[in-house]
């Protein structure tokens, strides 16, 4: 049955693995921002990942698709996902399919671009997709300078800006939400890290912000049903900056006075950009009252260890590992990855003598971790190899120098590893412009699984959810309809 205009509508903000510690302590600092305004009219949920293995690339296809890691089998970027798409498919195509106007912005797996973007309202996939095509052809521009900019920073952030993407982008700025209070942020930053060049690491949340802008522009144009913004920005700067956070977190701290100093407050910036986008989101809803809206983050952060850290090895020449291998040149293509993991596809075919070849290589003294993901796309992981200086490889029995096998230390611009990491424990708050005036929500939290939220959205939508989910909890809204 086509969904009808006059249904319940939400817009889902993906705001990747921020805890609930973290987000408390933001709303006790900013009282008056956007997040506080949220949770005090919000319905509160500790959600929790059931995951073995907590990463965004499995925790994020788990809450959107209703089943777990062991039912869709989703563990890495670029991985083929045409039967699972057909098995258990995301929220998107579940609601696309059954007439619900969509739109989706960077969520996790939204990668590649389906056959038929048009019968979204708009769609630009994450920023691991292999190619820039998206929906309407006028953010092909953003979503160009958004994979350049994902490509050159890894580890640490490049400062090298891809000038040909910004030209582009600069042309098409007005039509697609970029407008000159944008681009004097944009100023701004520039020129705070000429003065403070550490603050380089921002520009992580810069892009963010710039696609924030053209899913607001998209959002206001098209006004889809259900709509999802997927951001990173907080999580990576929680991984690098906890421990200037919190430093209490830790038995032992071996982190210099000087550094805490700098990196701070740097958690509390990455959320007032949050605070930002949530505020607006939340106008949008006040004067579209059918709107609700929902933020989640999957799972959680909390500290790890509190140590400097210089180096982290990585494979940095993918050609001179595959050559070494005996792969030839031209039979393969790189394809984005998170690093330190390398994704590469050999066009279709298996190729079990590479895999007995892998299984000889040693990084560092572990064995390197990977997998075959299917027609011929293979996902290589060295693993986290810090402060590991003079350390060998080895393939196929020899002993070689990093370099020779295409690895090489990459001195961290931050000092840091990772200071926090992931764990089970999410938010989810829900929220409709309706209930707005009704006075401030109760501050309890519903346990919930991240599995029970797919059968929620599609109950929002009158839906009936497929027999492999779980029901969607009789308990969980208090919303009016």
């Amino acid at each position: 049955m086509p969904h009808s205009s006059a249904s319940r509508k939400i817009v889902l903000f993906e705001l990747n693995e921020v805890p609930w510690r973290v987000l408390e302590d933001h709303v006790e600092e900013r009282p008056r921002g956007g997040l506080a305004k949220l949770l005090g009219r919000a319905q509160r949920f500790e959600t929790w990942a059931e995951e073995r293995e907590l990463s965004p690339w499995i925790t994020w296809p788990s809450l959107h698709r209703g089943v777990g890691e062991e039912r869709h089998g989703i563990t890495d970027f670029n991985q083929e996902l045409g039967e699972v798409d057909r098995a258990h498919p995301p929220l998107w195509r579940l609601l696309a399919e059954a007439g619900v106007p969509v739109g989706v912005c960077g969520s996790v797996h939204s990668s590649p671009c389906p056959p038929d973007p048009g019968a979204y309202a708009f769609y630009l996939p994450d920023p691991f997709a292999r190619d820039a095509r998206c929906h309407p052809p006028a953010v092909r521009s953003f979503q160009e300078f958004q994979l350049a900019m994902s490509r050159r920073s890894a580890r640490n952030v490049s400062a090298r800006i891809s000038w040909d993407h910004v030209g582009g982008l600069l042309r098409s700025a007005p039509g697609i939400g970029l407008g000159p209070r944008t681009f004097a942020g944009v100023g701004r930053q520039l020129l705070d890290e000429r003065l403070r060049p550490w603050t380089r690491v921002r520009r992580r949340s810069w892009q963010s912000v710039l696609a924030f802008e053209v899913f607001m522009n998209q959002l206001e144009r098209t006004r889809p049903a259900f709509s999802t913004f997927f951001t990173n920005h907080v999580a990576s700067t929680l991984h690098r900056f906890w421990a200037a956070r919190y430093p209490a977190d830790y038995a032992r701290f071996d982190l210099e006075d000087s550094w805490v100093e700098t990196y701070r407050h740097e958690i509390r910036w990455v959320l007032d950009r949050a605070d930002a986008m949530v505020e607006r989101l939340s106008a949008f809803a006040q004067r579209n009252p059918e709107y609700e809206l929902w933020v989640a983050s999957s799972m959680g952060q909390a500290a790890t260890e509190a140590r400097r850290t210089h180096s982290q090895l990585y494979l940095r020449d993918l050609g001179v590992f595959l050559d070494r291998l005996g792969v030839p040149r031209g039979s393969w293509k790189e394809r984005p990855a998170m690093a330190p993991r390398v994704i590469f596809d050999l066009g279709g075919e298996r190729d079990e003598g590479l895999e007995a070849r892998l299984a000889t290589v040693e990084v560092a003294g572990r064995p390197l971790d990977w997998r075959h993901l299917g027609e011929g796309v293979y996902r290589l992981h060295p693993g986290v190899q810090q402060d590991v200086v003079g350390a060998r490889v080895r393939c196929e029995g020899r002993e070689l120098r990093p370099e020779e096998l295409g690895f090489q230390n990459l001195l961290l611009e931050d000092q840091v590893g990772q200071t926090a990491y992931h764990v089970p424990e999410g938010v989810l708050l829900v929220a409709g412009a309706r209930e707005a005036g009704a006075g401030r929500a109760s501050a309890e939290r519903t346990s919930l699984s991240t599995l029970e939220v797919a059968p929620m959205v599609l109950e929002r939508f009158g839906l009936p959810r497929p027999a492999y989910m779980a029901p969607a909890p009789g308990r969980a809204f208090a919303l009016s309809a």
